[in-house]
């Protein structure tokens, strides 16, 4: 599939490092400039988020611990009981990428959420999966070793891959596999690294009362280990669990992770097939930093193959939803969370809400997945919808649609959309394309234009829909 992107370099940093380009967005990187506005996105403590917050206030128990969701659960004051905290988490995930400005920490919550995979709403995981998430938000920009021992120790990881129910007698090999396999080093493994691996995880529980995360040595299989030529002596019970931590280390520090993180990110933010020269570099990079993920961003938006990218990323569902969000403008409403809740469930008909994967190797990130006629036609649907104001009608349009998309008209039909396209996607249209709606709109570019022409009123939905549809919008 042939996508058109603007080879302007400020637009393609926005369009892969944000949910997608605003005016304010594309206003403050440029008073500022690209370097100084990537180091505040990677410091996101340093950027004010407060409207957002304020919005997330909506969602109270995404914040929520075990203790507390349990407590509302018994206490029967939820309105959809043991669910609740699951559905505000999902609901809450498109309102962060929708309108945080911290679009690059949102990012790459996404991207941990994926690799580290915990399905979302799943009955296993309804008192812990908001824990979850709060942990991935606190490593997101650290370093992922650090994020990855915390997984380890985490109630939702422990429950869904089954190592809750892991014994010494019995040890249950679908996390230690999966720990290697997707969260890591990848398939160079072999079975006797698995059961040593399974074995040396025993003992990371959750306490049957309290559902909380708890060591239990009785249940650590103690002896020798050896995993991928990495050798524990696992001598006691009682160190079983820093055993198991140790190896969790190991694994993140791995030179066989390094690259496949480091191809991740490029698979994310470059290409799909990423070039083999710029993976390799940002191995490099975390090796030497020991899996600090901030130097190896760093690298990867300063490299000639980020920069020669435009054009190689197509937008996901999610993406393609919040983006259009974006750049119409549109807002939440003043109070509720029925608006969001549509977008969410446009999402969930997409294929692609946030964290509802169920296997655990995570949703893809690939053309090849989101580009199908079925899929596609959801989308369209719902560019025409919040094109028009039809669905979800909570959300707060501007008080113009047009004036705030071209707040100045132009004399003629064929400047109107050049400026509508360029607000739109970045770009004007090349001219056979242009022609195309001109003609739809039964104009020429010559043609005089007029505030009340339906050009620039009755049919503007669908001229925006159709803009929205095109494969210029559909670029990453």
């Amino acid at each position: 599939m042939t996508v058109f992107t603007p080879q302007d370099p400020v637009l393609h940093l926005l369009r892969r490092a944000t949910y997608g380009p605003t005016p304010a967005a594309e206003a403050e990187i440029r008073e500022i400039g690209t370097a100084s506005w990537l180091n505040r996105q990677l410091a996101p403590s340093t950027i004010d988020d407060s409207a957002c917050d304020a919005l997330l206030t909506r969602y109270p128990l995404i914040s929520a611990d075990i203790t507390t969701i349990r407590a509302k659960v018994k206490a029967g004051t939820l309105k959809f009981g043991a669910w609740d905290a699951m559905q505000q988490l999902g609901s809450a995930a498109v309102a962060r990428a929708a309108w945080s400005r911290r679009q690059l920490l949102e990012i790459m919550v996404d991207v941990w959420s994926n690799l580290l995979n915990v399905t979302c709403p799943m009955g296993e995981v309804w008192d812990s999966r908001t824990g979850y998430d709060t942990l991935i938000r606190k490593h997101a920009l650290g370093r992922f070793a650090d994020l990855l021992k915390a997984t380890a120790t985490a109630p939702a990881m422990l429950s869904y891959l089954d190592n809750r129910s892991s014994t010494k007698a019995k040890p249950n090999e679908n996390y230690a596999r999966e720990l290697m396999e997707l969260h890591t080093v990848g398939l160079i493994y072999t079975e006797a690294d698995v059961k040593d691996a399974a074995r040396l995880l025993t003992g990371l529980t959750v306490d049957k009362t309290t559902g909380l995360y708890r060591f239990d040595a009785t249940q650590h299989a103690t002896g020798a280990v050896t995993i991928l030529g990495w050798r524990h002596d696992n001598a006691t019970a009682g160190g079983g669990e820093a055993a198991a931590l140790a190896f969790v280390e190991m694994l993140a520090l791995h030179p066989a992770t390094a690259e496949r993180v480091a191809r991740r990110l490029c698979v994310r933010f470059v290409a799909d097939d990423p070039p083999p020269a710029l993976v390799s570099r940002l191995q490099q990079v975390y090796v030497q930093q020991k899996s600090a993920i901030v130097p190896v961003l760093r690298a990867l938006f300063a490299s000639p193959e980020f920069a020669a990218s435009t054009g190689a990323k197509v937008r996901t569902p999610f993406e393609d939803l919040v983006a259009a969000v974006r750049v119409l403008g549109l807002q939440p409403e003043a109070s509720g969370t029925d608006g969001v809740r549509g977008l969410y469930n446009y999402l969930v008909d997409a294929g692609h809400a946030p964290m509802r994967w169920s296997p655990p190797n995570g949703y893809p990130d690939v053309a090849a997945a989101w580009t199908a006629p079925s899929g596609l036609l959801v989308r369209w649907n719902a560019h025409l919808n919040l094109a028009a104001g039809w669905y979800p009608k909570q959300l707060v349009r501007p008080a113009s649609m047009l004036t705030a998309l071209v707040p100045k008209l132009p004399a003629t039909h064929g400047a109107f959309l050049d400026a509508l396209t360029t607000r739109l996607v970045g770009t004007t249209l090349q001219p056979a394309h242009r022609d195309a709606l001109l003609a739809f709109l039964g104009k020429t570019a010559a043609s005089p234009l007029k505030a009340t022409d339906p050009a620039a009123a009755g049919r503007l939905p669908h001229l925006i829909a159709l803009v929205l549809d095109s494969p210029y919008f559909l670029a990453r």
